[in-house]
């Protein structure tokens, strides 16, 4: 029952924290921030920032297949994809430790 209880208070605290930027610390010791999307029964879906060096790897990656025009100055002018600044993360609420909100800036 106790795994219940908790898993029902993490489950409020992230429906009370949807599409805010949060600070989440998992079981294991791991944490993690990023914004709420979503949330389900069993997981909340969280918007999490990429590293600068992962954003270079995923503009090279649409780069290499053609996006954008090569002698435009890619990313230029509404060619190619936009910059992808998140990466989407799924986690299970019970792997949840405890969650707070951060300030935008």
């Amino acid at each position: 029952m106790k795994n219940n209880n908790e898993s029902k208070h993490m489950y409020d605290l992230c429906r009370d924290h949807v599409h805010a930027y949060v600070y989440a610390e998992l079981q294991d010791g791991t944490a993690v921030d990023g914004i709420v999307t979503g949330l389900d029964e069993e997981y909340v879906y969280l918007a999490v920032p990429l590293e600068h060096n992962q954003q270079e790897q995923y503009r090279e990656h649409n780069r290499q297949f053609g996006f954008g025009f090569p002698n435009y100055g890619y990313p230029g002018f509404g060619f190619g994809p936009p910059r992808r600044r998140f990466e989407r993360l799924i986690l299970p609420l019970t792997a949840l430790a405890a969650i707070s909100l951060l300030p935008w800036y």
